[in-house]
């Protein structure tokens, strides 16, 4: 199972719409995929129709817990079945306890890891879509992602922000998980009619072109892609032809062949 973190300490630049696009895409292509929620606000959960998650019975943050305390998990326990043939591990604000108690938990950085053995033979990808922090929750999914999709809006403070995180993927690769590939940089919800947008995606290639990967997929800015989240669907489902399909389309292509 190849494990792939959706990444950025900036919230609004389109995790959850990547997450929620790149597993179903990759469904799409006959791969067998879980997603899992990693934000206590729950987008992935409620992106996917299942909009009361405070009333889910188990939550990754339960999962969690019985791993730190050591308790037998059923196999399947937890996950949810979305019709566009994905399954979800959900989260809700119960998460956000779970940050506390891993700080003081042995081997804090590797609760989640041990969890996804429990699954690994089950499917061919986990998308994990974090929470817009550095918190233990997200350091638990650098510890055990193959690679990472930092999802990028087209604004200075987006790319400023990004210097934080390379430092912290620097450090995790260092001291948990050599093994951790950035796997690109994905940009979104870009305005492509102001010059504006054209300079910052040029200063993202000029700056990061030869240290790592820059999707040629760029996630255009569309009322379509944010209006998915309230229906519980992908955007294939919801505009099919659209540039935003289209874009996470070929994104999901260069994910598997790139």
């Amino acid at each position: 199972m190849k494990i792939i973190a959706i990444v950025n300490q900036k919230g609004g630049v389109g995790k959850t719409v990547t997450s929620v696009n790149l597993a179903i895409g990759l469904a799409r292509q006959g791969k067998k995929v879980l997603g899992i929620d990693l934000d206590p606000q729950g987008s992935f959960t409620v992106s996917l129709g299942f909009t009361e998650q405070d009333k889910i019975p188990v939550t990754i943050s339960s999962l969690l817990e019985k791993v730190i305390e050591d308790e037998e998990i059923d196999t399947f326990e937890g996950i949810l079945h979305h019709e566009e043939n994905i399954d979800l591990i959900p989260a809700n604000i119960e998460l956000s306890g779970l940050e506390v108690t891993l700080i003081n938990t042995m081997s804090r950085e590797s609760v989640l890891k041990e969890y996804l053995k429990l699954v690994a033979d089950k499917y061919d990808y986990c998308i994990l879509d974090c929470s817009p922090s550095l918190g233990m929750v997200t350091i638990n999914a650098l510890a055990c992602a193959d690679k990472l999709i930092i999802p990028v809006q087209p604004q200075f403070l987006s790319v400023k922000g990004m210097e934080q995180l390379f430092k912290t993927i620097g450090k995790v690769r260092r001291q948990i998980n050599p093994k951790l590939e950035i796997g690109g940089i994905l940009i979104t919800m870009a305005d492509m009619r102001t010059n504006y947008t054209k300079d910052i995606i040029s200063l993202l290639q000029t700056t990061y072109k030869d240290k790592l990967h820059i999707f040629e997929s760029i996630v255009p800015l569309s009322v379509r892609a944010s209006e998915i989240s309230a229906e519980g669907k992908s955007i294939y489902a919801h505009a099919p032809t659209g540039k935003v399909a289209v874009a996470y389309e070929n994104m999901v292509s260069e994910v598997l062949y790139g």
